[in-house]
């Protein structure tokens, strides 16, 4: 995954998602999370996703299935997160955030 530096990045999935370092270096960050590497790499003159405009592509889309949104979405800002400003379906269970280097992603009802 893109991104203007890759130890924040690590650092907040890490905590959101339980997730392992596995490797890093100067321009890049290697996360193991449920099995599955993530890669964060660094990009010179990153700009970030332009969610819900499509002017800026999000470069994937992750949902995380929650037991207590409210208490979910506290957690991630604590890790670095921030709660998008749109958010189109906050009434059915849906919460739009966004990570520390401007991914989307969303967190939504177990049930």
């Amino acid at each position: 995954m893109d991104c203007a530096d890759p130890a924040p990045m690590a650092n907040f999935y890490i905590a959101a998602a339980d997730g392992e370092l596995v490797r890093e270096d100067a321009d890049s960050a290697w996360v193991k999370i449920a099995g599955t590497l993530w890669i964060f790499r660094r990009v010179e003159d990153y700009v970030a996703p332009s969610w819900p405009s499509r002017a800026v592509p999000q470069q994937m889309h992750v949902e995380y299935c929650v037991d207590d949104i409210v208490a979910a979405e506290e957690k991630l800002t604590a890790f670095g997160a921030t709660t998008a400003e749109y958010q189109p379906n906050r009434a059915g269970g849906l919460v739009v955030m966004l990570d520390p280097a401007g991914h989307p992603f969303c967190i939504g009802s177990r049930g």
